[in-house]
């Protein structure tokens, strides 16, 4: 059995019994026939800690939620593989390009990736809870007939919504990748995307590619081209497309330094149309920090341009190299869960990599009251 930690009050913890109370007020209001918890992660190599953190807190609040309001729960796995593979510089204009995970691997390639990364745990996750999951990439995400009408619904009033998806330039960035067999390129920061809405039905988009210069791409319900929406843009699509889903509550699962970027994708909403009651609910799982503060950054340690935390271990930057087997894993994560889920003083809050380190290595259990 995990550690228990020392937690402070707060606010919200002081609000609540249990850490799951925080969703009671949007599950009475929609009185919903089943609840899908979305959580999501850039597939761009394997997970680290804090990714496996939310998953499992993810799956042991769906049970939580189900045993409490008597409604199926499920898990959906957002896998963003539209996430950055590589990136360059353009010569003769300085414009950065990127291409992604989707357009370097291909459709079979993701998969995999997929099974090899994710599944293992998902399915251990949800074998041992019984919560029934199911995995959309973000390249079928953005194929969908739902998604892409939905982008094309909120075209007309993006001068309303832009300002919250970019405050510092007002240009919410749309990738439409080449088209080109074997390309895939886009200017990461769409300098020279235009976008011309034709009619409700069909949109317009010119780019400049690396290679293969101006081209030109429609966007219509069917799934020609390819939608790379920048992150906020992204949600701001995906969690509208929810909101007219009958008898469903989605509840958008999220590490803690989302919260900043929540309030933006909810003003955007809220400019495209929705009431405050029509926002998606959400959950914002704790942070893993370095002995800074700092999020722990799995990428800035391998670049060298942090040191790996006092107290933390190798393992928790690529979950693979756990000193151990994927069930012993799976028990302490779900241990790990079941103490953080015990308080809302233990959830919401940030936890240091050494602290985390701790809880998921000490086998002995003992019980300290907060203060």
């Amino acid at each position: 059995m995990t550690t228990h930690p020392v937690s402070p009050n707060t606010v919200l913890a002081n609000a609540l019994s249990h850490a799951e109370d925080v969703l009671t007020p949007r599950l009475l209001d929609a009185a919903p026939e089943r609840v899908v918890f979305v959580v999501g992660t850039q597939i761009n190599g394997a997970p680290h800690i804090g990714t496996s953190l939310v998953q499992s807190l993810t799956f042991a609040t769906a049970t939580r939620i189900r045993d409490k309001f008597g409604v199926p729960a499920e898990v959906q796995f957002s896998a963003l593989d539209n996430a950055p593979y590589a990136i360059v510089n353009d010569r003769e204009t300085g414009h950065r390009y990127q291409r992604t995970y989707a357009h370097a691997l291909g459709e079979q390639g993701i998969a995999e990736q997929v099974d090899k990364l994710y599944r293992p745990l998902f399915n251990a996750l949800s074998e041992r809870l019984h919560v029934p999951y199911s995995v959309e990439t973000y390249s079928q995400q953005q194929a969908g007939e739902h998604f892409r009408r939905t982008w094309l619904r909120v075209l007309p009033r993006m001068d309303a919504a832009r300002w919250w998806l970019a405050p510092s330039s007002g240009t919410a960035h749309l990738r439409v990748p080449c088209p080109r067999p074997g390309c895939g390129w886009a200017e990461k920061y769409a300098q020279r995307t235009r976008v011309q809405p034709l009619s409700a039905e069909q949109a317009t988009v010119s780019a400049v590619c690396l290679h293969h210069g101006k081209y030109e791409v429609t966007i219509d319900p069917t799934g020609e081209g390819y939608l790379d929406l920048a992150t906020l843009y992204r949600n701001l699509i995906k969690e509208l497309a929810v909101t007219s889903t009958r008898g469903t509550l989605y509840v958008m699962v999220k590490g803690g330094d989302w919260v900043f970027g929540s309030h933006l994708v909810d003003g955007a909403l809220q400019a495209v149309g929705l009431t405050r009651g029509q926002l998606p609910a959400r959950l914002f799982c704790p942070q893993i920090v370095s002995d800074t503060g700092a999020k722990l950054s799995k990428s800035l340690i391998r670049e060298g341009r942090a040191p790996l935390p006092e107290g933390a271990a190798p393992w928790m930057l690529d979950t693979r190299e756990w000193p151990g087997s994927l069930p012993e894993y799976i028990d302490r994560l779900l241990d790990m869960a079941e103490v953080v889920l015990s308080d809302p003083r233990h959830f919401f809050r940030s936890y240091s990599a050494g602290e985390l380190n701790r809880m998921m290595t000490t086998p002995a259990a003992r019980s300290v009251p907060a203060p």
